[in-house]
C-alpha cells in the first residue's frame, strides 16, 4: 500500500542531458604484467578529458569487469560527479558488445568514444563537432591524424568525386614523425610501419576551405549517435571481436570517414608517457623514471631474468 505521494511528481522539468555524451571503455583485470601500469593510464585519460574539453559534455563509462581497485577509482569518480553514467559489467563482455550498450545507452545527439588509453588535448571537441558539421554526410572524425587503408574508406572517395568543389590529393601528405609517433604507441616495430607507410599514400580531402584526411580510426572518433545505431549491434564473439567492422558498416552505409591534420588527442598505449611523448605538455607530467632508475631496470642480465620470470608466470595463469 502506497502512503502519501511520491515528491518527484511535484518536479514539473529536469534539465536535458548534453548534447554530447564522451564515451570511455575500460577493462583492467589486474595491475600487472602487462595491465601494471593501466590504471594510471586510465586517470591521466580521463584527468586530460575533464581538464583539455571546452563546452559540456556528460561523461559515460563502461567498464568491462575490471579489477576492484579499477572499480573503487570509477565509483569514486562518479561519487564526485566527473562520471554521469557509470556501467560497472561483471564480466569482460567483448569491445563490441560494450559498443552496443554503451553507444545505444548514450542519451547525446553526439557521441564522442575513446578507448580508455587516449590522451586529450586542449579544442578536441570543438575541432571535431566543426568537422562533422562540415559535411552532410559525416559519420566518424578522429581527432588526430591517421594513415589508414583506403577501402574502409570508399563512401569518402566516392562523395569527393561528386561533390562541387571538392578536391582529393594523394601522395606523402603525412609526415614520418606523425606515423611513426601514432605506430610506435601500438607497439609496432620501425620495420613493420616503415613499409605500410611507403605503401598506402595519405588521401586529403579538401572542401569549402577546410582540409582533412580521409580515413579514421575506432580507438578514437567522434559520430552523431543517429549514425552509430544504424552500425548497431555488432558481433561480440571474442573480448577484441572484429572491431574493424564498426569501419566497414560506417562505410557501407556510405558515410565519410575522416581526421583532422593536426593532433588533438594522443594514444599513449599501455604505459605512462616519459616527459617529450605528450605535444607540449610535458612539463605537466611527474611521472618519468628517475635516471637511476632507468639504468637499474636497462640492465641487460635483469632485464632477461625478468622477461624469463614474467614469461613463466604468464604460462601458468593463461595456458596451463
Amino acid at each position: 500500500m502506497r502512503i502519501g505521494q511520491n515528491p518527484v511528481k511535484a518536479i514539473e522539468q529536469i534539465a536535458p542531458p548534453a548534447r554530447v555524451t564522451v564515451v570511455v571503455i575500460s577493462y583492467i583485470p589486474f595491475l600487472a604484467g602487462y595491465y601494471a601500469q593501466s590504471l594510471e593510464v586510465l586517470k591521466l585519460c580521463l584527468g586530460s578529458l575533464h581538464a583539455n574539453t571546452e563546452g559540456e559534455y556528460d561523461l559515460l563509462v563502461f567498464d568491462n569487469g575490471s579489477c576492484t581497485e579499477a572499480r573503487d577509482y570509477l565509483e569514486g569518480e562518479q561519487a564526485a560527479g566527473r562520471i554521469q553514467y557509470l556501467f560497472l559489467a561483471e564480466r569482460n563482455l567483448g569491445k563490441s558488445a560494450a559498443w552496443n550498450m554503451a553507444f545505444a545507452a548514450a542519451p547525446g545527439e553526439w557521441v564522442a568514444y575513446a578507448d580508455s588509453d587516449v590522451y586529450f588535448y586542449p579544442g578536441w571537441l570543438p575541432v571535431s563537432l566543426a568537422a562533422l558539421q562540415a559535411f552532410p554526410k559525416a559519420g566518424m572524425v578522429t581527432a588526430m591524424p591517421m594513415l589508414t587503408p583506403e577501402k574502409y574508406s570508399t563512401a569518402t572517395l566516392d562523395w569527393a568525386q561528386k561533390a562541387r568543389g571538392a578536391k582529393l590529393e594523394r601522395g606523402q601528405l603525412l609526415p614520418w614523425e606523425d606515423f611513426w609517433r601514432h605506430a610506435r604507441s601500438l607497439g609496432d616495430s620501425e620495420g613493420d610501419a616503415r613499409p605500410f607507410y611507403e605503401e598506402n599514400p595519405a588521401v586529403r580531402l579538401s572542401h569549402k576551405g577546410m582540409s582533412y584526411l580521409v580515413g579514421s580510426a575506432h580507438f578514437q572518433f567522434m559520430a552523431p549517435k543517429a549514425v552509430l545505431i544504424q552500425a548497431l549491434p555488432l558481433p561480440a564473439e571474442r573480448p577484441m571481436g572484429r572491431v574493424r567492422l564498426l569501419d566497414e558498416k560506417i562505410n557501407s552505409l556510405g558515410y565519410l570517414r575522416l581526421s583532422t591534420p593536426e593532433w588533438h588527442v594522443q594514444h599513449l598505449g599501455n604505459t605512462i608517457p616519459n616527459p617529450g611523448d605528450l605535444l607540449g605538455e610535458a612539463s605537466s607530467l611527474s611521472v618519468s623514471p628517475s635516471k637511476r632508475s632507468r639504468r637499474l631496470w636497462g640492465w641487460k642480465p635483469l632485464r632477461k631474468l625478468l622477461q624469463w620470470l614474467y614469461d613463466r608466470i604468464f604460462n601458468i595463469l593463461y595456458r596451463n
